[in-house]
């Protein structure tokens, strides 16, 4: 999903690194991930894993930017 974060952004993350994630079952699963995005800048994102009978990618359907390394990862 880097890629659509990229494109939502209009910039590029020398950094993409997942530190964290929770998981959310609904007709799929929603993950938040807590990404580090460069060196002291992070963002929490959310994508949408859909049941596997729909052959679907993974999408990014939300993100939260401004987010530091302790800032608590939540259900948005």
């Amino acid at each position: 999903v880097k890629s659509q974060l990229e494109e939502k952004e209009n910039k590029k993350f020398p950094v993409f690194k997942a530190l964290e994630f929770k998981s959310q079952l609904v007709a799929g699963k929603n993950y938040f991930i807590k990404v580090q995005v460069d060196e002291d800048d992070f963002m929490h994102i959310r994508v949408f894993e859909s049941l596997p009978h729909e052959n679907k990618p993974v999408a990014l359907t939300s993100y939260q930017t401004n987010k530091g390394r302790h800032d608590e990862l939540t259900y948005f």
